[in-house]
């Protein structure tokens, strides 16, 4: 179960406990209120999270690629000194290097694939925060209103408090449950919208890895045969 499942459940349980002991309901939608923006601020830490991963691969993808490079100078001062076996190495070591960054650059494909979902999901879900918020200043404000009209009603009929708590009472306990069952069901949206599909991929077998490593070879091989014939047909150039 995720983070945000975890705090959704947490809401869910606190919100059935102040609905079976509250006596304020405006109590009740500032708790909701609340926590919703914690959800937000989630959401937010595991964008910045996601951007300082994919900015770490990206400087890592960088620095190899400034080492291919040097490894491909080296190469060849290597064959033009006589070295055929440090430019061998220079051109294996040329060839990790470039596969190393083809696995970094599918990485980082996969998180700025989920940085925008996260991004999307924290701009839906800070709408419904706001929109939470502004109708919940609405229903404060009706309570409160509604609430001095029926005192004033109990003065004006000469209700006893006893009775008029008790049909206040059943009204109230109504109109949370309804409440309720509508903010969790918005909070439900927002947990589904939020959820991070993990990252991750099968590793090959033994053949692919021996195939991989013969293909490899070969590859080196076929580079320094084309550096050499390419110093050597400088070397037969008349100067």
């Amino acid at each position: 179960m995720g983070v945000l499942s975890r705090l959704a459940t947490l809401l869910k349980a606190k919100m059935s406990q102040m609905l079976s002991a509250s006596e304020d309901p405006a109590s009740m939608l500032d708790y909701s209120y609340e926590k919703q923006r914690e959800l937000l601020q989630n959401v937010k830490r595991g964008i910045v999270e996601v951007v300082t991963s994919r900015r770490r691969l990206e400087l890592q993808a960088d620095k190899l690629r400034a080492n291919i490079a040097k490894l491909e100078q080296q190469s060849r001062d290597a064959l033009a000194a006589g070295r055929e076996d440090l430019a061998r190495l220079a051109i294996q070591r040329k060839q990790a290097a470039a596969s190393q960054i083809g696995g970094l650059e599918n990485q980082i494909g996969d998180l700025e694939t989920e940085q925008q979902k996260l991004e999307t999901a924290e701009s839906k879900l800070a709408a419904k925060v706001e929109a939470f918020r502004s109708r919940k200043e609405v229903t404060k404000a009706r309570y409160s209103a509604a609430e001095a009209q029926v005192r004033i009603g109990e003065a004006a009929t000469g209700l006893s408090e006893e009775m008029a708590s008790i049909g206040l009472a059943i009204e109230r306990a109504e109109h949370k449950t309804d409440d309720m069952r509508a903010r969790a069901s918005a909070i439900d949206e927002l947990v589904e919208a939020g959820t991070l599909d993990e990252l991750g991929s099968p590793a090959g077998d033994r053949l692919d890895r021996e195939l991989a490593q013969m293909t490899a070879a070969q590859n080196v091989e076929a580079e320094l045969a084309a550096l050499k014939q390419q110093q050597g047909s400088h070397e037969a150039r008349p100067s």
